[in-house]
């Protein structure tokens, strides 16, 4: 009998271990080559395992299982003949009806007598139970106890609420469930790397307010044209994305990292688009994003945001990453202080837009603005780069068109 070892894959470099989250088949099913078999969660992302062989599985590892790189978590038996799939199912004798039983005659039970009404516990109070209860000066007799025999216990006691004047005992009432569930190794990662970005670095932020109203001009004036000629829509984040990356080459020390006693400056602009998706927050980069178009920096996120949605995105494509841009806005955020993802040393965060009255050329008018966030690794970027950064992108989203788009709008826009 020939026996296929399956053994977990290395997901990217640094990876050692990862989750498995769902069986995608049963055991004993019978797969084909390269079905997709399970999915696992690393502590990047969350990827399909295929079948490298065709046959009958037997699975070595639980749902929720920790497994190492390289360990066996399947058995393909590869000589098992494939079931026959041409064969209708057999199809069950429709069942006779069965006749009605005659009704049995009721049983006939003594009646109860009447349960006196009870309106306080009998059961004395735990030790515990008697402490709290003399703290809030509240008689045991007018406890509900929910241990045996009526007895209270010290949470029926922290529960017990002081009655007011001249009013009667409260008591909680409705569901006190709790449901427990394990964090994925993916969100137990998060956890970890938010931790340590807390206590690791000198994280500040300077906040910000932009004016929208040049860009909904543009998108409302130029989307259609736009759609049609470039196969995507023209959305906020190009017009960020390429205020940022302006922003970047002006102020490079927000382009960098710190390794050990060093700091990493990089030429170019890796931009990590922070997405929403099943399995939590993921961050897939724009490479180069310096050299991009509008229509470029739009398709590649509307590429990667499929990608996360229907859980394809890879470890490689989450991988690296310079500056990253989040935006709450899109959940009704007015204000926040994005916490930085690292090794990079800053994040920019976008907010909902909101028509304000603000003073123009000295008169009062309603604009669309938006407040901006931009939390920073004060160990390397001071204060002066961090406002003059964030300033430097008010400038290209209050005044796209000279900025952004080089003075010539339907060029700038690849029209």
């Amino acid at each position: 009998m020939s026996v296929l070892e399956m053994k977990v894959p290395s997901p990217g470099e640094s990876i050692t271990e990862v989750e498995i989250a769902t069986w995608l088949v049963k055991d004993g099913d019978y797969v084909e080559k390269d079905q997709p078999i399970a999915e696992v969660d690393s502590d990047k992302a969350t990827l399909e395992l295929p079948a490298e062989q065709s046959g009958i599985i037997t699975l070595k590892a639980e749902e929720g299982d920790v497994v190492q790189v390289g360990q066996v978590v399947c058995l393909i038996d590869m000589d098992a003949a494939k079931p026959a799939g041409s064969a209708a199912p057999a199809t069950e004798a429709p069942k006779q009806e069965e006749a009605p039983k005659a009704a049995e005659p009721a049983k006939q039970e003594a009646p109860k007598p009447a349960a006196a009404p009870q309106t306080y516990a009998t059961g004395a109070p735990s030790p515990a139970a008697k402490k709290i209860l003399d703290e809030k000066g509240i008689d045991a007799s007018q406890v509900s106890g929910s241990g045996r025999d009526g007895r209270i216990s010290k949470s029926d006691a922290e529960l017990a609420a002081v009655p007011a004047l001249g009013g009667s005992p409260m008591t909680a009432t409705g569901s006190r469930s709790t449901t427990t569930t394990k964090l994925s190794v993916l969100r137990r990662k998060i956890a970890q790397r938010l931790v340590s970005v807390k206590n690791e670095t000198a994280m500040l932020t300077t906040f910000n307010e932009v004016d929208m109203s040049e860009i909904f001009r543009l998108r409302k004036q130029y989307k259609e044209e736009f759609g049609q000629k470039h196969g995507v829509g023209l959305g906020f984040m190009s017009f960020f994305t390429k205020a940022v990356t302006r922003a970047l080459q002006m102020y490079p020390d927000v382009n960098a990292s710190i390794d050990g006693d060093f700091k990493v400056n990089y030429d170019f602009c890796d931009i990590s688009i922070a997405v929403s998706g099943p399995k939590g927050l993921m961050v897939p980069v724009l490479r180069n994003a310096e050299n991009m178009s509008f229509a470029n920096v739009e398709g590649n996120i509307k590429d990667l945001a499929i990608k996360v949605r229907d859980g394809k995105i890879t470890v490689d494509e989450m991988t690296g990453g310079t500056f990253t841009i989040t935006n709450g806005g899109t959940f009704g955020s007015m204000l926040s202080t994005p916490i930085i993802n690292p090794p990079q040393s800053a994040i920019l965060g976008m907010h909902n837009i909101i028509q304000r009255p603000v003073a123009v050329d000295g008169q009062v008018v309603i604009r669309p603005m938006m407040y901006v966030a931009m939390s920073y690794d004060h160990r390397i970027i001071d204060g002066k780069e961090s406002v003059g950064f964030l300033v430097a992108v008010k400038e290209g989203i209050d005044n796209p068109v000279e900025i952004l788009l080089g003075g010539d709008e339907r060029k700038g826009l690849g029209l």
